[in-house]
């Protein structure tokens, strides 16, 4: 196993933690039993046994849920107790960082893709290489959301992404088959012929946050575009196809202000022809009352536009008694199995990052056959090195959505306004 560059690491979070320290504040950090049970355990660790402590972002599963009974199976598998704690996801990252700089790290951290290169780059997590953590058989598309400077940091739990809900009826009225929607141009003619059959075309979120964003990124990176380049031709593209579907009213003007959930409202009212939305979206599906199917959302010249990853990694922190690793790694090992990640994945309505997996998965639900190809073209908004960039590359690119959406700016100025301000922000 290799050394650890302590001091390196010790230096980045400190940078990190000022950076945030706004947000942290009113953090309270891990608690005091968490501290008794890391250092108890680091002083069973080489012999064996104690407990390992796990964080995650599910708070919404309780000690009778199936998530917490495989912990505790994996504990069992392991020779270790675990003490599992649920938190929300911005809160689970503020704790993450306090309990690194205090030198109280949980054994396994399970956070959001995006957030593991802040993490990395802060010196809280150990690489893969230097836990022996096999991804051999992870997706690379999907590992790559966990990378950075050519190492990896944990391994995927599962993936969600984005594809287009459509509702059967209306397209069957406007005269529209959803099978031939394969690019931007069959979509947008699809959408005016729903429109002069006096129905609504589509709906999506371009609110000011990182929802807008992500909802985006397919028509982005569909389009061809980098984010190391806003303003470049392909980038004003799908800007301009956007906009376009307010201004000729294929899309509401809603969308602006448009979260994923409130997008999704307007979907399920029936009056849509298709709706932008994730594979946490099928339970409600079910209950819309109508017929619906689902499509990949086609690139510009057609194919599966590549959509971007959500889901969680399993981590593990940098522990001061590094005799902790040999537990911790079967603890992840545990849940990272064929066997487990269905189960997982099942409970939390992802897709398997493993090809393997999938295929079971759409072997019982065939539903789940056009989320597998999604997530198959899927990147990480970390991807291609961004790391840490990605955040301040996504801030000028949601406000240059608003603003051409708003009609304030056409798309070129805002994006080359975007471009300027992200091209500062990661000098």
């Amino acid at each position: 196993m290799k050394s650890l560059d302590r001091g390196r690491r010790a230096a980045g979070l400190g940078l990190v933690v000022l950076a945030v320290a706004g947000g942290l504040t009113a953090c309270s950090g891990s608690s005091g039993d968490d501290a008794g049970a890391s250092s108890a355990g680091a002083s069973q660790a080489a012999a064996g046994g104690g407990t390992y402590t796990i964080w995650d972002p599910y708070p919404q599963f309780d000690d009778s849920s199936d998530w917490v009974k495989l912990l505790t199976q994996c504990g069992t598998q392991a020779g270790v107790t675990v003490k599992r704690t649920g938190y929300d996801t911005t809160d689970l990252t503020n704790k993450a960082l306090l309990a690194a700089q205090q030198g109280n790290s949980p054994d396994v951290l399970i956070v959001d893709n995006p957030v593991v290169s802040t993490l990395a780059e802060a010196g809280v997590l150990t690489s893969t290489d230097e836990t022996k953590i096999d991804t051999s058989t992870v997706s690379p598309n999907l590992l790559a959301a966990g990378q950075l400077g050519g190492k990896t940091y944990g391994i995927p739990i599962g993936a969600n992404t984005l594809a287009l809900y459509y509702n059967k009826g209306v397209l069957k009225k406007a005269g529209v088959d959803a099978a031939a929607v394969k690019d931007w141009a069959s979509l947008t003619a699809a959408l005016e012929k729903v429109k002069a059959a006096g129905k609504k075309g589509i709906t999506f979120s371009a609110i000011g946050t990182e929802e807008g964003s992500f909802q985006f990124l397919p028509w982005f990176w569909g389009s061809g575009a980098n984010l190391t380049k806003l303003d470049s031709a392909e980038g004003v593209a799908a800007l301009s196809l956007w906009t376009d579907w307010v201004k000729k009213g294929y899309a509401p003007t809603s969308v602006i202000n448009n979260t994923q959930t409130t997008s999704w409202q307007e979907f399920a009212t029936g009056d849509f022809a298709f709706g932008e939305n994730g594979t946490w979206q099928l339970a409600n599906a079910k209950k819309t009352g109508f017929d619906y199917g689902i499509i990949p959302i086609p690139a510009k010249d057609g194919g599966t536009a590549p959509a971007p990853t959500g889901g969680e990694f399993v981590t593990l922190p940098v522990q001061k008694d590094a005799a902790r690793y040999v537990a911790s790694q079967k603890l992840v090992t545990c849940l990272a199995s064929t066997g487990n990640s269905y189960t997982t994945d099942t409970t939390l309505s992802y897709i398997a990052p493993t090809e393997e997996v999938q295929a079971k998965q759409v072997e019982q639900n065939a539903e789940l056959k056009v989320w597998v190809e999604a997530v198959k073209a899927a990147k990480g908004r970390t991807s291609d090195n961004l790391g840490t960039k990605y955040p301040k590359i996504s801030e000028p690119m949601w406000k240059a959505m608003q603003a051409a959406l708003s009609g304030s700016q056409p798309p070129q100025e805002a994006l080359t306004a975007a471009q300027a301000t992200a091209a500062s922000a990661v000098q």
